[in-house]
């Protein structure tokens, strides 16, 4: 997903990336020599560390050939209605080095009402410069095939606020949407410092309906820089702390920010030696139109060499 990489292990990265034999030679020799620099002054890990945020976006893409699977839960509360939990799975590869894509598959419960599937996302993410820069633009494409009844609120766009979540299900579902979602992210990371801003426009493909806008934007940094020689859990480049803000900015129409809704959450990730990640994000409504308190968590674990397993599988390259 969204990686925080050190300086080394982006070298190796964009070294595996090329697939010629002069270069997976060279890749492995510098892999080597980043070993033994990181044994004798502990730079940063070598691992690769997963980004905090839920709702923002940063410039790193999952690794290519690498799969991730992510299970996402978002608890909110309701005036004028029942509270709800909703949930959310996302299976995202690596196709290449510039190319992640991404599926979700959305549902939730309403407490006192019931349990539903609201629908699915198909999301693709383009590192458009494949160098570190000053700042680094990457494209989000993003097709949704969800009813009225989702929840997960992975994006705030628009006038969406807390009252378009409070009818019951049986009505909620009703209501079909496809839409495409298109994000700019603009992200950049120095001296251990994450900042990132994505611009969110939406439209959905009914020709009747409006363009629709809105933000998010976030900062994070690792607790800790400097990695032990030997892997531990509880060391402090293993969390990952931050902060991220989003919400809505009307439509074609009415561009802005009156009638929308906007959320300040605090952000925490940690990433364990096993691959694994655990994220926690309480997140507190900043106007009326909000949704008091949403909490968010989600836990993720990443397979290397996914792609190539597969292809070995089915008689590929070996």
């Amino acid at each position: 997903m969204r990686h925080t990489l050190t300086s080394g292990r982006l070298a190796v990265r964009r070294a595996r990336a090329v697939s010629t034999p002069a270069a997976r030679i060279l890749a492995r020799a510098l892999h080597c020599l980043l070993l033994l620099w990181a044994t004798a002054v502990l730079v940063p890990s070598l691992q690769s560390q997963e980004s905090p945020y839920i709702v923002t976006y940063d410039h790193y893409l999952e690794e290519p050939g690498s799969l991730e699977v992510e299970y996402f839960s978002n608890f909110g509360t309701q005036r004028g209605g029942n509270d709800f939990h909703a949930f959310w799975t996302e299976f995202e590869y690596g196709a290449t080095a510039w190319w992640t894509t991404e599926v979700y598959l959305d549902g939730q419960t309403t407490f006192n009402d019931s349990t539903i599937f609201t629908g699915f996302r198909w999301e693709n993410r383009f590192r458009l410069l494949q160098r570190e820069h000053f700042i680094n633009p990457v494209l989000y494409i993003e097709y949704e095939q969800i009813s009225g009844a989702d929840k997960i609120l992975k994006e705030i766009e628009g006038h969406d606020g807390e009252a378009d979540n409070g009818d019951p299900n049986a009505d909620a579902r009703q209501e079909h949407k496809h839409e495409i979602e298109t994000k700019l992210i603009l992200s950049k990371t120095f001296r251990g410092w994450n900042i990132a801003q994505n611009t969110i426009v939406t439209k959905n493909i009914s020709p009747s309906e409006a363009w629709e806008f809105g933000y998010a934007m976030g900062v994070s940094r690792p607790l800790g820089l400097k990695a032990r020689a030997l892997r531990c859990t509880f060391c402090p480049e293993n969390f990952i702390a931050g902060v991220e803000m989003y919400g809505g900015l009307g439509d074609r129409h009415s561009f802005g920010l009156h009638d929308t809704s906007h959320y300040l959450a605090p952000v925490i990730a940690w990433n364990l030696p096993s691959d694994w990640t655990l994220r926690l994000s309480p997140g507190f409504g900043l106007n009326d139109n909000s949704h008091r308190f949403l909490l968010r968590w989600g836990v993720s674990r990443e397979f290397s060499g996914f792609g190539n397993a597969v292809s070995r599988l089915f008689g590929g390259k070996k």
